[in-house]
Parts: structure tokens; C-alpha cells; sequence
């Protein structure tokens, strides 16, 4: 029987991740790789199947000796760790099959970019291909790129294979009950990908993915990923009784949360049968209290004719709350049309939103603003899928780094060291959301352990007293929602780690452009006095090497993939202002030789060994993981040497030594 390989890239560490927080309860990843255990459902029984999920095992040399064939699914966050994985395929011949978001929209970057080869592309979404690239697979003749023509009913999809991997690695579990949004807002992709009429599962198939969640062992938290789950009111109607009913009987196993369009408080129904079938939190892209931003980015259905977007916004908030659920927000900084973000600040103290998922705004591939900022002359490169880089691949409204700024000031205010507006806002929701049997679990074994690591690491913090502060007031005035208190509590620390480490990267890129600006107005100044310049030059430049390194060093390891770009940028920056002002002195010295031309052209060798003694020695100074970078600025540098002497000679008349790394 054949062997088929399903891998799941690494993603980095961001708000969305909850890394931090998941230790708190042993759990290694936040959720499972659903579309890869759906695309599994659809595999021939004659396979042997097995899943890697690189954020919670290690993808080794025996799974990939074990495979036949590979297939993973992205988004473009996870590019890096999927080009690893390509390029590790490809060195144990292992054919590969990319899929997801990000080779649906990036399919001409992956091509350009990585250094390896994906032998098979699906686009979209594969029901109504895959079989056929089966087919075409086994027979050896499948194609490059295999790409839907039409939506698939999705009341065809099998069930994800759950029982493919590990589920208590997951700090909550998810399935899918629709695709598509009837929304259109300029910044999203989802209507791109999934269509603007959303197609959904039948509740004979939604119960069924349930039932064999409790059979697996699950109880806990479950996202249904969908990315409006109002988007098909009538549909989701239809589901929410039965789901009720489901939960009823079982003793509600399960806690549910979604993502759904704020529109949903205009559906008084919808909210009440949500709540009472087991929902107790649901996210809401609401971007943004600025009405002309709102307007601008095609976000209409969060404003109201009769009141401000801001004042409409919160009262939605609160009906949500009211019912016993947690509102967690989207919110972009940077749109056009918000001139100021004061008012973000203010608008989710007051609301209440203790997860207030701040990013800067990115222009993604084929999205309408994608389209509007290429039009307008203002893309600058494509997006790192990662809205929380302080990197923009736009020229915004206002300044660049204003913008930047801004966004460090939003950020470190909402979570800053001492978390007090978060646990502001942690008391806030407590006190306008009600207690139910759906929000408040039993409590479980590794909740337990939770709030002992909870009282461990952050009492004796930096977040002490606020923590100790808000526990107190909970205890004294809302003591059945202690346990949402350590949950909120734990969240808090991993969402300040992230603000704080996000920080400290932004801080580095800024303290390299500092540096280099430096450098180069020191070299020029070595190179026009008089006397030992080249080692005075050397010396800088090490110590400069020294310095960067310290620092680099004090960033957080799950961080410094953000600080590679710049520092690789940085070093071949102070290597080549380096090597330039080497030739400079070079051809300063290859003058005076010239006057005594056959004496001195043991000197010119002894010279020329010293330089590149010392260049081999410059080259030590940088970073063991990027100095393999450099060697395209060395060959330069050499070359130089080169069209330099024969320039001078008519031909090289000494012997250039190698520079290996």
C-alpha cells in the first residue's frame, strides 16, 4: 500500500497562535490542521495515511523515508516552513503536493522563491478536482496546477480524519460548517477564495462530525472556522436547534465560538439560539470605530444610519455580551480615512474586549485593495501574511513611520507591561456578561494546573498587582466567573509576550539602520585621513559586528526569524561599506607598487594576502547563521580586485587567494 505524508508548516509565534498561553495547559498548538484532515477524508482506502503537524511533532528523515507522496496546506504566513519543507522533499525524492491559500494566491511567488520544486499545485478548494488528480497521479501523468471550475457543494465533503492525529496536543478542536461571505470588504480575501454566496453542511453531517469528536475522547473548546457563520442566515437557523439539542444530551461537551459579521445583533433569534446551544464567544472583524475609514474599506455593515459607527459598534458589543458570550475584535491600523487612534484605544477599554487583535493593515494578493493600492502607484512588495510585523507593504496615508509608531503606542498600550487596561477590560466583559452553565465550564484537570502556573508566573511578575487587583475584585463580586478569570489572566500573559517581543524586534530594525547610517559616515571619514586607516576601519567594524551580535542575541529565539531580514540586510551592508573602503586603499596601493613595478610585486602579494587575511577575519565577525549570505558581496569584491590589477597590468600579476566559508 502505498504511503501519503500530510505535513503542516510551522507557524511563527503571533496573537492568534496563543503559544504562551497553551503551556499553561500543556497543549502544543492552538487548533488542528483542519483542511489537510478534510483533504485526508478524501484519500483512497488502499493508502497508508499519516499526519505531521510541525507545530506539535518534528517532521524527521524517517517520516519523509516513510512517504511516497507529501502534501501540505498553507497560508502565507507559513511560507517559510513550507519552503524548508519543499527543499527536504526534494532531497529525499519525495514528490509534493502544495495547497491552501497561500499557493492558490501566491502561486507565482512560490515559483520565483523557493529554492525547491512543489511537483503538484491545488487551487482552491479540491473536491471537485481531486479525484481526477488522483486518477491522473497513480497513472503518472498528473498535471502541475489542478484548479476548481465551479464551488463544490460542500454537503459532499467526508468528515475531517481526526483520529489521524493527537487531539489533546490541541487547546480547542474545530470543524467547518460553511464557506463563503455575502460581505465583500476591500482588505479580505475570503470571497476571493470561497465566494460571496456561502455554502453550507447539512446537520445530519455537523452532528456526525461532532458524534465522533465525544467518541474521540473531546471535550472542550471548539471553533467552527467558519469565516462568517451568519453568513447563510437560514442555514445557520436551521443548525443551531439541533446543536442545541446535541449538546443537551450529552451535557454540553463542547464550547463553542465562531467568527460572525456584526450584523448578528440585528438578529435578536440568532443571538439567543446561539448562546443556548453553547456558544460563548464569537469574534468580530470590527476594524475600526472611524465611520470614513469603515466606508472607505467597503465595511458598511459595521455602521448604522442611526447612530455613529463607534456608538452602533459598542451597543452591538454589549447585546452580544448580554447573552453570555465573549466578544474578541479585529481591529487594522492603518486604513484610509483613520487619521487618529486615540480613538481605538478608547473604543476597546470601553467595550470590553480583553482580546483585541491589533494589526496593521496588509495588502493581500488580489484582494480589491490589493488591486486599488496597484492602481494608485502605492504596492511596494507582497504581503508576509503576519499583520502584527511592524512592516508595511504599502506607502499609507499618513507618514511610514508615523503609521509604525502609532501601532507600537496602540499595542503597548492595550497589553503593556503590567497588563492593568487589559485586566481593565477583563473586568469589564465579567461585569456585562452573565453567568451560564455555556460559559463557564467544570472545571477540568489542566485547568488546574493553569491557575497554579498562573499564580506562578505572573504574581511574581511585573503584572502582579494588577493580577492580584483583578482576581480580588472577581472573587468579592463575580465568584461563579473565577474560572473565566484565570482563563482571561492567562491569555493576558501570552498576548503581553507577543506586544513585548514584537516590540523589542521593531526596536532592533531601527537600531540597525541607526548603526549602519553610522558606519558609513565613520568609513568615509577613515578613508579621507592619513595614516593606519585600514585597521582603524577593521577595528570599527568588528566591534560594530560585536555589538549587533549582543543585541541579536537578547531577542527571543521564537522571535529572531523576524530580525533575520534586517540583520542579513544590515551585515551584507556593513561587509560590503567594509570591502569598499578596502578597495579603496587597494587601489591607493597598487598605485605606489606600480612606480617600482617589478621590485615591489612581492610586496603587492604580501599586501594582497593581508587584505584578504583580514577580510577572512571581518567575515568571522558575522552571524554564524547568516555569514553563507556575504559570499555573493565577497566574489564582488574579488572580481573588483581582479578587473583592477589587469586594468593596471594588462593581467593579474600576483596570486589572488580563495576566501572560503
Amino acid at each position: 500500500m502505498p504511503n501519503a505524508l500530510f505535513v503542516y508548516p510551522k507557524f511563527p509565534p503571533s496573537y492568534w497562535g496563543f503559544k504562551y498561553a497553551l503551556d499553561f495547559i500543556g497543549k502544543k498548538s492552538s487548533m488542528p490542521p483542519l483542511g489537510l484532515l478534510t483533504i485526508a477524508g478524501m484519500f483512497p482506502d488502499n493508502y497508508n495515511l499519516k499526519v505531521v503537524d510541525m507545530n506539535v511533532d518534528t517532521l524527521t528523515d524517517e517520516h519523509l523515508e516513510w512517504a511516497d507522496v507529501t502534501l501540505t496546506s498553507t497560508m502565507i504566513v507559513q511560507k517559510a516552513s513550507l519552503y524548508d519543507v519543499v527543499e527536504r522533499c526534494n532531497r529525499a525524492d519525495v514528490p509534493i503536493i502544495a495547497g491552501g491559500p497561500h499557493p492558490t494566491s501566491y502561486y507565482d511567488n512560490i515559483k520565483e522563491e523557493c529554492d525547491g520544486t512543489v511537483n503538484h499545485f491545488l487551487f482552491g478548494e479540491v473536491e471537485e478536482v481531486f479525484e481526477d488528480f488522483m486518477t491522473d497521479f497513480e497513472s503518472g501523468a498528473a498535471k502541475e496546477v489542478y484548479k476548481e471550475t465551479k464551488k463544490p457543494d460542500i454537503t459532499k465533503t467526508p468528515p475531517p480524519r481526526y483520529d489521524l492525529i493527537d487531539i489533546n496536543a490541541y487547546g480547542s478542536l474545530a470543524l467547518q460548517f460553511s464557506r463563503g461571505c455575502p460581505f465583500n470588504c476591500e482588505f479580505c480575501d475570503i470571497t476571493k477564495l470561497f465566494g460571496r454566496v456561502p455554502r453550507t453542511k447539512s446537520n445530519e453531517q455537523m452532528l456526525s462530525e461532532f458524534e465522533l469528536l465525544y467518541k474521540l475522547g473531546w471535550k472542550g473548546s471548539m471553533f467552527v472556522v467558519d469565516d462568517n457563520f451568519i453568513g447563510n442566515k437560514r442555514d445557520a437557523m436551521r443548525l443551531l436547534p439541533a446543536v442545541k439539542e446535541w449538546q443537551e444530551e450529552r451535557g454540553f461537551p463542547f464550547s463553542l465560538y465562531t467568527e460572525a459579521s456584526v450584523n448578528l445583533v440585528e438578529i435578536p433569534e440568532m443571538l439567543d439560539a446561539m448562546s443556548i446551544a453553547g456558544f460563548n464567544m464569537v469574534f468580530l472583524g470590527i476594524e475600526t470605530p472611524n465611520e470614513e475609514a469603515l466606508i472607505t474599506t467597503s465595511k458598511g455593515q459595521n455602521t448604522s444610519k442611526e447612530e455613529d459607527a463607534g456608538s452602533y459598534l459598542l451597543h452591538a458589543i454589549r447585546k452580544i455580551q448580554h447573552k453570555g458570550m465573549e466578544v474578541t475584535g479585529g481591529f487594522i491600523i492603518g486604513l484610509d480615512g483613520d487619521t487618529e487612534f486615540d480613538s481605538h484605544i478608547n473604543f476597546i477599554q470601553e467595550a470590553g474586549i480583553p482580546m483585541a487583535m491589533a494589526g496593521l493593515l496588509t495588502a493581500l494578493k488580489e484582494t480589491d485593495l490589493w488591486h486599488r493600492l496597484k492602481q494608485e502607484d502605492r504596492l511596494l512588495l507582497e504581503s508576509s501574511g503576519n499583520n502584527t510585523d511592524m512592516s508595511l507593504n504599502f506607502v499609507p496615508e499618513m507618514p511610514r513611520d508615523q503609521l509604525i509608531q502609532e501601532y507600537r503606542r496602540v499595542i503597548s498600550t492595550l497589553y503593556d507591561p503590567t497588563l492593568k487596561n487589559y485586566f481593565d477590560r477583563c473586568y469589564t466583559l465579567l461585569r456585562h456578561m452573565p453567568y451560564t452553565t455555556h460559559n463557564v465550564r467544570n472545571i477540568q484537570k489542566d485547568e488546574v494546573r493553569a491557575f497554579f502556573l498562573s499564580i506562578k508566573r505572573q504574581i511574581f511578575s511585573r503584572q502582579g498587582y494588577q493580577y492580584i487587583k483583578f482576581i480580588a475584585k472577581v472573587l468579592k463580586n463575580h465568584r461563579r466567573m473565577f474560572p473565566e478569570a484565570i482563563r482571561l489572566a492567562v491569555m493576558g500573559y501570552h498576548l503581553e509576550k507577543i506586544t513585548r517581543h514584537t516590540v523589542a524586534v521593531e526596536d532592533f530594525r531601527n537600531f540597525l539602520a541607526k548603526e549602519i547610517d553610522t558606519y558609513k559616515a565613520k568609513i568615509t571619514q577613515f578613508v579621507t585621513v592619513q595614516g593606519d586607516r585600514v585597521h582603524e576601519i577593521q577595528k570599527y567594524a568588528q566591534q560594530l559586528s560585536r555589538k549587533v551580535k549582543k543585541e541579536y542575541e537578547t531577542i527571543h529565539t521564537d522571535f529572531r526569524y523576524a530580525a533575520q531580514n534586517a540583520l542579513t540586510n544590515f551585515q551584507d551592508s556593513l561587509f560590503k561599506e567594509y570591502l569598499e573602503a578596502e578597495l579603496k586603499v587597494f587601489k591607493e596601493a597598487v598605485a605606489a607598487f606600480t612606480k617600482a613595478q617589478s621590485e615591489r610585486l612581492g610586496e603587492l602579494q604580501t599586501y594582497i594576502s593581508n587584505l584578504f587575511d583580514r577580510v577572512r577575519e571581518q567575515q568571522a565577525q558575522l552571524h554564524d547563521d547568516l555569514v553563507q549570505n556575504v559570499q555573493e558581496t565577497f566574489d564582488a569584491f574579488k572580481d573588483s580586485i581582479s578587473r583592477h590589477l589587469v586594468q593596471r597590468y594588462g593581467s593579474i600579476p600576483v596570486q589572488i587567494d580563495e576566501l572560503k566559508t
